[in-house]
């Protein structure tokens, strides 16, 4: 009986999550996605309640989560495509110009986007599922005619958004 115990807390997958196994889509900037290179999943922190005491203040969970930013790598295609889609999302939130405000309309502000994580074998094995992310940060391209290796461009763009859940493949949480 105890042995049957044992065996339901012992992890049965002995695979290792590979850093290389995900795809990530997000609905608004395919071009983006297309050539992603890198994502994270966002940590999160839980707030502190202090709860006083004569003696010593006692921390408590608080209420509140913080998220992290969601980060995004992408290879830069040479015309500059899924650059300027991450690019002319941001200016249209920020309405530097007459031009950017009047081409973002309200349903563009936010988009949803999913980091599938793939197994070891390469297949799908659960997702992250991102609701209402919005750019805030993209990186500087730095051109520089004294490099003597070629090393294509990447940018980095950096994401605030509601919330995300793991979910499996049938959207269930996990």
């Amino acid at each position: 009986m105890a042995t049957s115990n044992i065996n339901k807390n012992q992890i049965e997958n002995r695979n290792f999550l590979s850093p290389t196994g995900f795809k990530f889509i997000l609905n608004r900037a395919p071009k983006v996605s297309f050539f992603s290179n890198s994502a994270n999943i966002p940590g999160l922190t839980l707030g502190v309640a202090i709860q006083p005491t004569y003696l010593k203040d006692i921390d408590t969970p608080g209420d509140k989560i913080q998220f992290d930013d969601f980060n995004l790598r992408f290879i830069v295609d040479e015309d500059l495509k899924n650059y300027l889609e991450v690019q002319n999302w941001i200016r249209g939130l920020g309405y530097p110009g007459r031009v950017e405000r009047r081409n973002i309309k309200t349903q563009d502000i936010y988009s949803d986007g999913t980091l599938t994580i793939l197994n070891s074998n390469f297949q799908p094995n659960f997702r992250v599922n991102f609701k209402d992310l919005w750019p805030y940060s993209l990186t500087t391209l730095n051109f520089d005619a004294t490099d003597t290796d070629i090393q294509y461009f990447t940018a980095e763009v950096s994401f605030k958004y509601t919330i995300y859940d793991i979910t499996d493949l049938s959207g269930n949480p996990l």
